[in-house]
């Protein structure tokens, strides 16, 4: 199974469905920060606005209210301040990304800046032609910002995570501390690693310490052509 599109994204993400699905970001992001929650929320708005199910997801993804959006962006950093620090990677989330960049698949700017798929691991992931590109650029760039310590964080229910964390452990550069872990629930290990997370989970974006775009800085070197649907940019209708 690879990353890239799915059949209906030329339609679903093309330049003349951009309007409506900002607004859709839009007005979920108002929702959101007046309490409601999803899913109710985002089927209310993909109602209003007509959306098909993938587009509805993406809507979801990329949405956030006013207080959430203020503290992520009070608590991302800047790749010129890694420098020493210690990175916790969310692993699936950051590798299934630039796996789908460099396959040609959607990628999602949402409203907080941070770089999103639509995948999802239901518990199993398999590896696809561009696996080792993938994790390869990764690294580059974590070598990159010179940080003191790496972390990953490998959900270890999810099939196949021993062998990622072997594939990781391979590459672990001279000069950082390199180290992978298999916990549970790898989220909760980046949310508590003391560290700057690496992720566009948003579970890991409001709770973590810090946090940082690994995908995005990726991509912005490895992938310079990949598609990326930015839904940020439309005031909400509400």
């Amino acid at each position: 199974m690879g990353r890239g599109p799915h059949q209906a994204d030329a339609t679903l993400f093309a330049a003349s469905a951009l309007p409506s699905l900002r607004a859709a970001v839009a007005d979920l992001s108002w929702l959101l920060g007046r309490g409601y929650v999803d899913p109710s929320a985002t089927k209310l708005v993909g109602d209003r606005h007509r959306l098909r199910q993938r587009q509805r997801v993406a809507v979801s993804r990329s949405a956030a209210g006013a207080e959430a959006l203020a503290a992520r962006s009070a608590k991302r950093r800047s790749s010129e301040a890694l420098a020493g620090e210690h990175l916790a990677i969310d692993a699936f989330n950051v590798l299934i990304g630039t796996e789908t960049a460099l396959s040609g698949g959607v990628l999602l700017r949402g409203v907080d800046g941070a770089l999103r798929d639509l995948a999802s691991v239901h518990g199993s992931y398999r590896r696809v032609a561009v696996t080792e590109a993938a994790l390869d650029a990764l690294v580059a760039t974590l070598v990159r910002w010179s940080p003191a310590a790496v972390t990953w964080y490998v959900d270890r229910p999810v099939s196949n995570s021993g062998r990622l964390a072997g594939w990781i452990r391979e590459r672990a550069p001279t000069g950082v501390a390199w180290s992978v872990e298999l916990p549970h629930d790898a989220d909760r290990g980046v949310i508590e690693a003391d560290a700057v997370g690496c992720s566009a989970d948003a579970r890991v974006l409001d709770l973590a310490p810090a946090w940082t775009d690994l995908v995005s800085e990726t991509v912005a070197t490895h992938a310079p052509e990949a598609w990326v649907v930015d839904l940020r940019g439309s005031g909400a209708a509400w």
